[in-house]
């Protein structure tokens, strides 16, 4: 396992180089200035695209404007907002939150950009049934210009890292988030958490997108509003503490932030790396997966889905993920001191494994066998935060009658120190979060996060779902879509089986799918995206003359991706 960890790690490095967060931001700054500001079309028209006003029944497509929405916003609102905001703030520091507003700003122009370039040549041979996405637009817009065999080739590099990030990010990342929450409150092992998942997933998925879209509309205003006013009760008690907090956020995103408790220290690179990373992971913009659930939207518009589409990043990051982030520094849960102070602070013997601690006796009956701890060293300096702090993990066993913690080699050029007199518990993403919300009421975070995490676990994977399906129809036709739903359901339960161990692991799992998924995707943005600008001027133009509704109809495909105006 430790290999396997170490691995992840050395590939989530080379994926998420500083260039690659560079070029995020970049395709986001372009397509902001290049669209005149998308962002506020997004806010201010997008909301009336929702309401039905522009809807016609006879137009192509599944399901309505905002089904499709819903559809897409259930895969990006859910465990990355609760446990991945709680993975920035733990590994990144406060500063990681004003990289999310940025990316989660900027992701704004790029979802509209993506969306409206996989309504432009998104599949509508069955109108019922409509197939989009980054792959049928490398394959469609390649093809028109004499390049078929480019145009599928890159189709199918997308398609598998969409696969890659469906089995990540879009569903194990998810269940192991809820088989740990499950297990730290209720004492259910997490594999029987696992196969509930599965079941409940299963039933849903199996009926298509129209399915998804019913189950997304209901669950997705429910648990935000549910999520959304039991943050309102915790940011009130702590009214007072906001301003400092919110100084706090910005400051640390361009200094050094100092070590705290369980927080061993960050740099402003790990706050901007950190920041982005669970920003992109949460908001999905530049990845390509929400364009396939938007391709199925009932309309005749390409921009307007777009518009639609500019929406998600703002409800996701700027919206639900702040508000996690205000909770978990409010609460101060994020550097509190140690959860167990030590009668006898253990010193650390060096082997050929490393620096090694000796079984250190845990304080108090209240452990469970396999609980993670961790210990707070001083040895040399941290790459990733600039600091000389370091965690050290280790697992709760019960011998001889005690509990006891069995700590992991530590590999270091000088002798480790621990700092703080004692030990933390591990909460790792979504765990953190609820002990935010107990900090303030005992009991809330078990129920409401507990609650929440599964309801936006449950939403998360079954549209994740849909998209690797749509890369599977994609690569292997209609028949492969029965088997590759079965896999999806087992690996739910194979997350739960205690392959993840840390924070660390967990970020590195969720950071390669994502990874790949942008390395595909964005240079398909940069190569097209002036396509999805014309059709969207276009479409802001007609907009403002007030030409636009079913006696206005648009003008066709080919005028809008030949540049001709339809309307003339």
């Amino acid at each position: 396992m430790a290999e396997f960890s170490a691995l992840l790690a050395n590939l989530n490095s080379i994926l998420w180089h500083e260039y690659v967060l560079y070029a995020i931001v970049g395709t986001g700054v372009v397509f902001t200035f290049w669209s005149g500001f998308c962002q506020y079309q997004a806010l201010a028209h997008g909301p009336k695209i929702l309401r039905g006003v522009y809807d016609d029944p006879n137009d192509p497509g599944a399901i309505n404007h905002f089904q499709a929405l819903s559809a897409a916003l259930s895969a990006t609102v859910g465990l990355g907002n609760i446990g991945g905001v709680a993975l920035a703030i733990a590994l990144g520091g406060p500063g990681a939150v004003f990289w999310m507003w940025v990316i989660g700003f900027l992701g704004m122009a790029i979802k509209l950009t993506e969306v409206t370039l996989s309504m432009l040549y998104r599949n509508t041979d069955d109108p019922d049934n409509p197939h989009g996405g980054p792959m049928w637009v490398a394959h469609k817009a390649l093809a028109r210009k004499g390049m078929p065999g480019l145009g599928r080739t890159i189709g199918v590099i997308f398609c598998v890292t969409l696969l890659v990030s469906t089995a990540t990010g879009g569903n194990m990342f998810q269940a192991w988030n809820v088989g740990e929450l499950t297990q730290e409150y209720f004492s259910v092992p997490s594999w029987i958490t696992g196969i509930v998942l599965a079941v409940i997933v299963g039933s849903v998925i199996i009926g298509g997108i129209k399915r998804i879209g019913k189950v997304a509309a209901t669950l997705v205003p429910f648990m935000v509003i549910l999520y959304l006013g039991a943050g309102f009760y915790v940011l009130a008690v702590n009214i007072g503490d906001l301003p400092g907090i919110f100084v706090l956020i910005v400051t640390s995103a361009f200094n050094p932030t100092d070590a705290a408790g369980a927080f061993i220290g960050g740099s402003a690179a790990s706050a901007f790396l950190f920041g982005l990373k669970r920003a992109a992971f949460s908001n999905e913009a530049g990845q390509g997966s929400s364009p396939i659930a938007h391709s199925a939207a009932k309309t005749n518009e390409p921009a307007r889905e777009g518009i639609v589409a500019g929406l998600e990043p703002f409800i996701d990051t700027i919206v639900v993920c702040t508000f996690t982030a205000l909770i978990i520094l409010s609460t101060g849960i994020w550097n509190r001191a140690p959860d167990v102070m030590l009668q006898t602070i253990p010193t650390a013997t060096q082997l050929e494994a490393g620096w090694q601690f000796a079984p250190t006796p845990a304080p108090g009956d209240d452990w469970v066998v396999d609980d993670r701890v961790m210990l707070v060293v001083e040895a040399h300096e941290n790459d990733a935060t600039g600091h000389t702090y370091h965690r050290i993990e280790g697992v709760i066993s019960f011998d001889n009658g005690a509990y006891t913690a069995n700590w992991a080699p530590f590999e270091a050029p000088t002798q480790p120190t621990v700092i703080g007199g004692g030990m933390y518990r591990t909460y790792v993403g979504a765990t953190l979060t609820a002990k935010a919300f107990d900090s303030v009421s005992p009991g809330l975070g078990k129920w409401l996060v507990s609650i929440a995490a599964w309801l936006f676990a449950i939403s998360t994977m079954i549209s994740w779902s849909y998209y690797g399906e749509q890369g599977m129809v994609y690569l292997a036709g209609e028949k492969s879509v029965l088997p590759y739903k079965l896999v999806y359901c087992l690996l739910i339960i194979v997350a739960t089986l205690g392959f993840i161990k840390s924070d660390a692991d967990l970020d590195n799992i969720t950071g390669v799918g994502t990874a790949v998924m942008l390395f595909a995707n964005i240079p398909i943005c940069w190569f097209f995206g002036y396509q999805a600008m014309r059709a969207y001027k276009d479409y802001i133009v007609r907009l403002k003359a007030g030409r636009m509704g079913p006696e206005h109809p648009p003008p066709n495909i080919d005028d809008l991706l030949s540049g001709r105006d339809g309307q003339a």
